[in-house]
């Protein structure tokens, strides 16, 4: 930037302009999302930014984003655009009254922008530091840079996990990794091993799945980044997308599995976040499996 070491201050972020970057400090506190008190800080060099965007946000704010290349940060292509707003590592939200100062350093990003292709050819961020680890609804994962481990836990894991035992997977066996959200219902972190068709998440000692306080975004997302930063960096497959994993629904389950999922559901319906009719659909769905 012209004026170099420039620090724009916004709500749970900072953003220090370099010559070739923009380091950004996230703000540690109770309202701060947990994410962003888990990153600490990240260095986006000025090669992994497709473009800047400054809009109007709520209650008398500005939003300056920075949309990252595809294929330049591990955290976002793990996460495949299921990151809430509020959670988005790329937002800074500033008083209104910053605009034109947060106008000039949009347009002084976009002057300093590479040209580049529409996708990285490597990964340009950092990936979140290891060792990492996390307690699932099944499983407690761990990842130490080299192999992942999933410790089954006795009240949560199916039968077929039990009978699998725990697992560890070297990161020279991985060709992707899937991350599906646990704020949605059936989040899990899945690990491909090779071409085999993936089975249910809760069936598969490949995968560990999330739950009502289990396996929260500022816990598994920066594991499955680093994980996949792993696998990339040995030439292996992209993460596979959550929407293109296809499912065996035509398999019988064990009736024991069948219930814990069902006794997992109403967890998630009483907890208001499985509306009625969503309850009932799929525990309709749950119940034909048998």
């Amino acid at each position: 930037m012209s004026r170099m070491g420039d620090v724009l201050a916004g709500f749970h972020a900072a953003w220090e302009f370099e010559s070739d970057s923009v380091l950004i400090r996230y703000e540690r506190g109770l309202r701060t999302p947990k994410l962003f008190s888990v990153l600490g800080e990240r260095r986006i060099p000025l090669a992994a930014i497709a473009g800047v965007t400054l809009e109007p946000g709520r209650r008398g704010t500005v939003v300056l984003r920075i949309e990252p290349r595809a294929g330049a940060d591990p955290l976002t292509e793990a996460a495949a655009g299921q990151l809430q707003e509020a959670s988005d590592p790329y937002r800074l939200v500033l008083p209104a009254e910053r605009e034109t100062l947060a106008e000039y350093y949009r347009d002084e990003l976009r002057a300093r922008m590479t040209e580049s292709g529409p996708a990285a050819e490597r990964f340009l961020v950092a990936a979140p530091a290891v060792p990492l680890s996390f307690k699932a609804y099944d499983a407690k994962a761990s990842f130490d840079g080299r192999t992942v481990h999933f410790r089954w836990s006795w009240t949560g894991a199916s039968s077929a996990k039990w009978k699998a035992g725990d697992q560890s997977f070297p990161v020279s066996g991985l060709n992707g990794v899937e991350w599906r959200s646990p704020e949605v219902f059936e989040g899990h972190l899945r690990l491909f091993r090779g071409e085999e068709a993936p089975m249910q998440a809760d069936q598969d000692p490949g995968a560990v799945v999330f739950g009502l306080g289990y396996g929260s975004v500022h816990e598994s997302l920066p594991f499955a980044a680093a994980v996949l930063a792993a696998v990339r960096s040995r030439g292996a497959p992209a993460v596979v997308p959550a929407a293109a994993v296809p499912r065996q629904d035509g398999r019988r389950r064990d009736p024991a599995d069948v219930a814990d999922r069902i006794r997992h559901l109403g967890e998630l319906h009483r907890a208001g976040l499985v509306t009625d009719e969503e309850f009932s659909v799929k525990k309709a769905e749950l119940l034909a499996e048998l």
